[in-house]
């Protein structure tokens, strides 16, 4: 019985299955006629369907449909009235009630500072790119367009802060003065970070997208438990955003009241992927989720980042627990050296951003105010040329790793599968040399 009342059942299709949709197309051409002897029920049933088939391409063509890069990707001007600007890319100082009292005791030298550390952090930055084209390094991430918003972050930390970057932070490394040669090491593939973390209070650079944000949510739990008055700052860009771990770490955060600032640098691209496809609100605004305030500066504005950064940390210390800030700045060179930026994005809109240049604009408001002379940046020219040859040097003379290195820390009190595994590439290397010794040998023979 079951079997037949199947098989009876078989050829009753339903209005939207592949053969009521082929009827239905065949039958176009006498549609007022059978529309005519159609029951009302089925020619509802049949409008349904077109529509709901309609719906389904419209959506399929939406999902896929790439944005269009270029001119009207314009946000983050002055207009945007939750934008916190100290600074305007022509280098006009604005005020703002709530932060100025931040900046107000930058003295020029301060400034001056500020504009030395943008200038020799691009200067590195730049040889660093140059040395990876010329097969020196494997890989390079440039931070170049970010200056301004990792200095006036970086410098808004104080020495027994706790700073957990990605692999890009160039300008904060530089800022918790770690030797610049030491960043590039990893990159040329030497060892794994080439700094004691704790001798600068700044943590190995972490190539797993967002993971550092729950290094640094958990450090800050640990801080609030030793009743210790510091804070912890972690970085990440606006696609790590969209990680789980970054989740993970606003809830912990926020439910703990962990002393930590998320900052995050939106540059605009999660590589090839502009930051309007991930999500439907400012990053800044996600804070509110989670219960703990967002705040959007202007991250080519090195005084608003300054600014902001310090009324966070200070809020972190004072026991107000987390804030996110949103840095919005824009990447100008590629994502890393393996990266083609020209393939995803138009060079009018590079030229836009270019515009709020934030060392040039800077440079600008010194100018203007009369606090640096032509001697001044002719010093630092010339500076930033001493530490282009300094790196290139350093770099070129690096030793070559232990190959055994790798075996030394994996475990601190040692282990069985490690000391076989040692063995075992002990044996693989030694094989290398037998046999250069056996060829050598036939061939002094003959």
């Amino acid at each position: 019985m079951t079997v037949e009342s199947t098989a009876a059942r078989k050829p009753r299709r339903s209005a939207g299955s592949k053969t009521g949709t082929t009827r239905t197309t065949a039958q176009s051409a006498d549609a007022p006629a059978a529309d005519a002897q159609a029951t009302p029920a089925k020619r509802v049933t049949a409008t349904a369907t077109k529509t709901t088939a309609a719906k389904r391409a419209a959506t399929k063509r939406a999902a896929t449909k790439k944005p269009a890069a270029g001119p009207a990707r314009t946000a983050g001007t002055g207009a945007d009235p939750d934008l916190i600007q100290l600074l305007t890319p022509e280098g006009r100082r604005v005020k703002n009630a709530a932060y100025d009292s931040y900046v107000a005791d930058l003295t020029p030298d301060d400034l001056r500072g500020l504009y030395r550390d943008m200038v020799l952090t691009r200067r590195f930055d730049a040889e660093a790119t140059a040395l990876q084209r010329q097969g020196e390094l494997g890989l390079w991430a440039s931070l170049l367009g970010q200056e301004a918003a990792q200095i006036g972050s970086g410098r808004a930390t104080r020495p027994d802060d706790y700073v957990f970057p990605t692999y890009r932070e160039h300008g904060v490394a530089w800022c918790r003065d770690v030797d610049p040669t030491n960043l590039l090491g990893m990159f040329r593939g030497v060892n794994h970070g080439g700094w004691d973390p704790n001798t600068n209070n700044f943590h190995l650079y972490t190539i797993v997208i967002g993971s550092q944000t729950l290094h640094a949510t958990g450090y800050a739990m640990g801080v609030a438990k030793d009743g210790a008055d510091s804070a912890v700052i972690a970085y990440f860009g606006d696609g790590a955003s969209s990680q789980g771990d970054v989740a993970e770490s606003f809830t912990f955060a926020s439910v703990y009241n962990a002393p930590v600032v998320f900052f995050c640098q939106n540059n605009q691209w999660a590589i090839s992927e502009p930051t309007e496809r991930q999500t439907r609100v400012p990053l800044y605004q996600r804070a509110q989720g989670y219960g703990f305030p967002g705040v959007r500066v202007d991250g080519n504005d090195v005084l608003a980042v300054l600014a902001v950064t310090k009324w966070a940390l200070e809020r972190a210390r004072s026991g107000e627990g987390p804030t996110l800030v949103e840095a919005y700045t824009y990447r100008m060179g590629a994502h890393t050296t393996s990266d083609d930026p020209t393939r995803y994005r138009h060079d009018d809109e590079r030229a836009a951003w270019e515009a709020k240049d934030p060392i040039a604009r800077l440079r600008a408001y010194l100018e203007a105010s009369n606090h640096a002379e032509e001697g001044f940046f002719a010093e630092l020219e010339a500076e930033s040329e001493s530490l282009g040859r300094r790196v290139r040097e350093v770099v070129r003379a690096m030793p070559e790793p232990d190959p055994f290195a790798i075996f030394e820390h994996t475990y601190a009190d040692g282990h069985a599968l490690v000391d076989e595994e040692r063995a075992q590439f002990a044996a693989y290397q030694a094989s290398f040399a037998t046999a250069s010794d056996s060829g050598f040998a036939a061939g002094a023979g003959a």
